[in-house]
């Protein structure tokens, strides 16, 4: 299994963006983005640090309703 790039969070927001996911405000250093989809509206926070911890991405990848292998095809 490939790891995880190190990214930034400016990095994170253009690749859910690629995805169809959207800025929809911004509170302080975290953008909250939203994708609407046939069930429902998915929401992922990604906070705007220079580079987002492993953790903390794992966990936007998860709020995403994405797989690890999806956001690693799109880096």
């Amino acid at each position: 299994m490939q790891k995880l790039p190190r990214l930034s969070g400016k990095e994170v927001i253009k690749l859910l963006s690629k995805v169809g996911f959207e800025s929809a405000r911004q509170k302080g250093s975290h953008v909250i983005l939203k994708k609407k989809t046939g069930e429902g509206v998915i929401v992922t926070v990604v906070p705007l640090h220079k580079e987002v911890d492993k953790g903390t991405l794992l966990e936007i990848i998860r709020q995403s309703h994405m797989k690890k292998e999806e956001f690693l095809k799109i880096v």
